[in-house]
């Protein structure tokens, strides 16, 4: 049964079926299901007044978030948390702040584990084309400091120059699929004190590493920039502080 102490006043109005999967995810991330019971297409019709073709399309973009699983016969069951998308754009904007806050800090240590080893790899075969790009980054950086939302970008294009310097299709992917959950790091990171200024010299500090062609060096940068980011997150989580918009990483 649906928990009916969740109100769906909210979405009634609007009976779109993003608009109820949200509603669900919310529900379901927050254990306020009972018994771990998905809510079938006919309880999604009667509890929010929708057709059950939008019923039918809530519970679709519920399993193609990996949250449930649709067997044949249309019977929904609920999978494990640890089979979420947690790279779907749409899963973080759903989730309380304590799993984004989570999986923020998830994200940097799988950074701590490839980006070292990423600027090591640039420092042996970056080309100067792609040298020359990320210095246009870097100077476009410093311009920048005083505009968070856009130095998210360059920052994220800088970090992905980098990536492509190892010439690796599967971890370029990987850095471009979890693109979401970095773009929202890097706005709690750079909620420190000179954030994007600190940010913009240890970028500065790690491409002079890999102009030089010392991979030590630019793998020993890269680490120390991610390291501090894993103790900000840390810090964060511990003062259970709330996402607030601002970012690097």
């Amino acid at each position: 049964m649906v928990s009916k102490q969740d109100s769906s006043a909210d979405v009634k109005v609007r009976t779109l079926p993003m608009q109820v999967a949200a509603h669900l995810v919310r529900r379901i991330a927050g254990g306020k299901l009972i018994g771990d019971r998905v809510p079938s297409e006919s309880d999604i019709t009667t509890e929010f007044g929708v057709s059950r073709v939008v019923a039918r399309e809530t519970l679709k973009i519920l399993a193609s978030l990996d949250i449930v699983h649709i067997a044949q016969g249309r019977r929904v069951t609920l999978r494990p948390p640890e089979e979420w998308d947690y790279l779907s754009a749409q899963l973080l904007e759903w989730l309380p702040p304590d799993d984004i806050n989570g999986l923020l800090r998830e994200l940097q240590e799988t950074r701590l584990l490839l980006e070292p080893e990423l600027a090591a790899r640039a420092a042996e075969s970056m080309s100067a084309e792609s040298l020359q790009r990320c210095h246009d980054l870097l100077a476009r950086m410093e311009e920048l400091e005083d505009q968070p939302e856009a130095y998210l970008e360059v920052d994220h294009a800088f970090h992905m120059e980098i990536c492509r310097a190892s010439q690796n299709r599967i971890l370029e992917r990987i850095m471009y699929s979890a693109r979401w959950l970095l773009v929202t790091s890097r706005r709690v990171t750079n909620e420190e004190p000179h954030g994007l200024a600190n940010a913009t010299s240890i970028h500065r500090e790690i491409l002079q590493c890999i102009e030089e062609r010392d991979p030590e060096l630019a793998r020993l940068e890269m680490r120390r920039h991610m390291e501090y980011n894993v103790r900000i997150l840390s810090g964060r989580g511990r003062r259970g502080r709330r996402n607030q918009p601002t970012s690097s990483v």
